[in-house]
């Protein structure tokens, strides 16, 4: 059976998405990293490994989730109808991100000594399962389209790990800013959000456009939204805690500062 035009496109977008992501990762990284940071060469091989990678892991972050804002916000066949609007902009974007997320388990698994992590491999697989119905049967755009908006902080939190291995102190005015950041845009995107998305999920169950997506795409849809979501709620409070922390051990510091200067006068 010959493939539709657009399919084909598709297709073409995740390949390409895929090798363009390997030549960042391979490449791109190494050369633009020891050119900006020149703290990169001093690090194992292991550290540069996850270095390209959360590089490319910004890069992928960026460029989907300005794409999927765009979407959210002008795309109007697909916010009036969430389960069957017109796909054609979700589809691309989420072909971007096939790409991506097939690329990232290769190398996840190839430099597993590394960058191997469990829940990574599970939300990834989690993603791609859920995506298959997008991309194959172009069901479900707008929730997809939603699901990448948690993209926006992934930058923040590769970042934090960018100062930590740079040896920059926790206490450091970058560190702190970027923690802050990191910690708001985080419940933002992904904690926030939630009752919007599952309001709308909850205004189209049962309803005929629900029942026509069928059972297996119900499942992807569903279960990885929870999946993806309890996660998110770990990480969040993960991410709260460590900026606490933070936060607290420097007001901590510039408190005692007049008192240890009042006592030396």
């Amino acid at each position: 059976m010959a493939m539709d035009p657009f399919s084909q496109l598709i297709l073409t977008i995740s390949v390409t998405s895929f090798l363009t992501f390997q030549w960042l990762f391979h490449k791109v990284s190494p050369w633009m990293s020891m050119r900006i940071s020149p703290g990169f060469l001093g690090l194992s091989d292991k550290q540069k490994v996850e270095w390209n990678s959360r590089t490319v892991s910004t890069f992928h972050a960026l460029l989907v989730g300005i794409f999927c804002l765009y979407i959210l916000l002008f795309d109007d066949a697909v916010n009036e109808d969430p389960v069957w609007g017109d796909p054609t902009l979700v589809k691309t974007n989420v072909a971007i991100t096939t790409g991506y997320l097939i690329s990232d388990l290769l190398l996840i698994f190839y430099y597993w000594k590394a960058i191997g992590d469990k829940f990574f491999v599970v939300h990834h697989l989690a993603a791609l399962y859920a995506y298959y119905y997008v991309l194959g049967q172009g069901m479900l755009p707008y929730f997809a389209n939603f699901r990448l908006l948690a993209e926006f902080s992934t930058p923040c939190v590769n970042q934090r790990w960018f100062f930590e291995v740079l040896g920059y102190p926790k206490s450091s005015r970058p560190n702190m800013a970027n923690g802050v950041a990191m910690a708001v845009v985080f419940f933002m995107v992904r904690i926030a959000v939630m009752p919007l998305y599952y309001g709308r999920m909850y205004a189209v169950y049962g309803t005929e456009a629900f029942y026509l997506v069928p059972w297996g795409g119900r499942v992807a849809w569903i279960c990885s939204s929870i999946c993806l979501d309890i996660m998110n709620i770990m990480w969040m409070h993960k991410i709260a805690r460590g900026c606490y922390k933070v936060l607290r051990s420097a007001h901590r510091s510039k408190a005692s500062t007049p008192q240890e200067n009042g006592k030396t006068d």
